[in-house]
């Protein structure tokens, strides 16, 4: 059951009649969603927001407990979401954190439905993948909100009679009444406004004939106050999308991930963990020069470690860190429709590097395009992100210098995305500056270009190159004392017994050629 309200001149509520949910019946004048609210939901996803962010969904999504929601021909990502949703009151202008909630008139359910497939599209606005007929089920009765506390609410949700959800507004990142507060800063609630509070941790893909019953309840208020059980069932569309008239669905690993909660229940492989760059070993890759590096790279038979035709955005600035890698593909109309735009895989690498992560970038040896530019420059810097390295052009290139950002490029052009490349896929084997290029490689990089170190060889490599360094530092004190570079550079057996003795050093350093 929904409610329909009455209200005075000033706003006030009048009467709530009790009527079933009908075609005509009114409906919310705007329903708005948060994107990431619950501390455990944000743990799932690996990203924490400092500030709520929200979108907004149709009325027209909106349906009554009982229904059924179509996941449409083509698409396999349909997912629910148990959310407490706040039906406004009183209108809410500008109102104070104190003052909010009791703007609020009640508290029910929701189902917050979500299609991934089509989340890539509009991401952000979720205006395909939430605004569908029937993606907004509510009730099936409200409970006051004046009798219960906002901070002691239960939400939880079932599929097929299974517990998926069980959360408490205790486990809130942001409280429901600043949610009230903030967006009263931006427009006017109006009552009979719905605002969708979010989802805990446990939202996952449903299929059809799956039926989902979600609930809201005040455990701890006099009478446990609940809205009842409200239930969904899911059923299989027959009529495909045209590929005429917009984008198609579209999923990859990472939405699937999402839309299910983890790699191991999207019955994904796990992720191979790359062995950590410690503190010591960075310090030490720091120190090294990486022509020396290289040197032993080649010694071990590692002869394909350049990243060719690159070089510093930044004169003098070195680089060390694990590679995160972006794959673009050549340029193709129907390609770029469905991958080029949107929440594309290039703004997902951006969005996901890690501190201490460098975005190698395959992009064909084309620098006739830009592969990055300002705003992504400063995402990947406020991320931690040690540097960037491209086969392809920069635009923005002086703005992303002043940013402080290290890149590795070809140089500057001033294209955008869509001239040359898709972005494609990232955390995958790549190509770049004619290396091959794995996430979790060392990535190191100074005046003398940039080379791709294997993760197993990269403490041993750095500690003789280091020894190196020391080695030839005696051998130029040699050459300036007047001596010949015969014999010496490498060392012959004679001089090095004098560098030895001379050194304390043992017999073990290799020579440089």
């Amino acid at each position: 059951m929904i409610y329909d309200f009455e209200y005075d001149a000033q706003g006030v509520e009048q009467s709530a009649r009790r009527r079933p949910v009908t075609a005509s019946m009114t409906r919310p004048g705007k329903i708005i969603a948060i994107h990431l609210s619950y501390a455990s939901r944000a743990d799932q996803r690996g990203r924490r927001p400092a500030a709520p962010s929200y979108f907004f969904k149709p009325a027209s999504s909106v349906a009554a407990s009982g229904g059924t929601v179509e996941r449409p021909a083509g698409t396999e990502l349909l997912a629910f979401e148990g959310e407490i949703a706040l039906v406004i009151g009183t209108p809410a202008r500008r109102v104070s954190l104190d003052d909010a909630w009791s703007h609020v008139g009640w508290v029910t359910a929701s189902n917050d439905l979500g299609l991934y497939d089509l989340r890539a599209n509009d991401k952000g606005s979720n205006v395909r993948s939430k605004g569908g007929d029937g993606y907004t089920p509510l009730g099936p009765e409200l409970i006051d909100a004046r009798i219960v506390d906002p901070a002691a609410l239960r939400v939880r949700a079932w599929v097929n009679g299974d517990l998926r959800q069980d959360d408490t507004t205790a486990g809130l990142i942001f409280p429901l009444a600043q949610l009230v507060a903030d967006l009263s800063q931006h427009f006017t609630l109006e009552p009979g406004d719905v605002i969708l509070t979010g989802t805990p941790a446990g939202s996952s893909v449903i299929v059809p004939g799956d039926v989902v019953e979600i609930e809201v309840d005040a455990p701890d208020a006099p009478g446990a106050p609940s809205s009842g059980r409200l239930v969904t069932t899911v059923t299989q569309g027959d009529v495909p999308f045209d590929a005429d008239l917009g984008s198609l669905p579209a999923v990859d690993d990472l939405q699937r991930t999402e839309a299910w909660g983890s790699r191991e229940e999207a019955g994904l492989p796990a992720e191979a963990t790359a062995p950590a760059l410690s503190p010591e070993l960075r310090a030490k890759l720091l120190e090294a020069p990486t022509a020396g590096l290289s040197a032993q790279l080649r010694k071990r038979g590692h002869h394909s470690c350049f990243i060719d035709g690159v070089a510093a955005n930044i004169p003098g600035s070195k680089i060390v860190g694990t590679a995160k890698t972006l794959r673009f593909v050549p340029f193709r109309e129907d390609l770029f429709t469905t991958h080029g735009g949107g929440y594309n895989a290039q703004k997902r690498a951006f969005d996901a590097v890690d501190e201490g992560e460098i975005i190698v970038i395959e992009a064909r040896g084309d620098a006739t395009t830009g592969t990055l530019g300002d705003i992504l420059a400063l995402r990947a810097r406020a991320r931690g992100a040690a540097g960037v390295v491209t086969d392809g052009g920069v635009r923005d290139f002086d703005a992303v210098a002043e940013i402080g950002l290290p890149v590795f490029s070809q140089g500057a052009h001033p294209s955008v995305l869509g001239r040359k490349h898709v972005p494609w896929d990232s955390d995958i084997t790549i190509s770049c500056g004619g290396a091959t290029v794995q996430p979790g490689d060392i990535i190191v990089g100074d005046s003398d270009g940039v080379i791709v170190i294997p993760p197993a060889l990269a403490e041993k490599i750095a500690d003789d190159t280091l020894a190196q360094e020391i080695e030839d530092a005696w051998i130029a004190e040699q050459v300036a004392a007047g001596h010949p570079v015969d014999g010496l550079f490498p060392l012959n057996a004679e001089w090095r017994a004098r560098y030895e003795a001379a050194t304390g050093a043992g017999s073990d350093t290799g020579s440089r050629s």
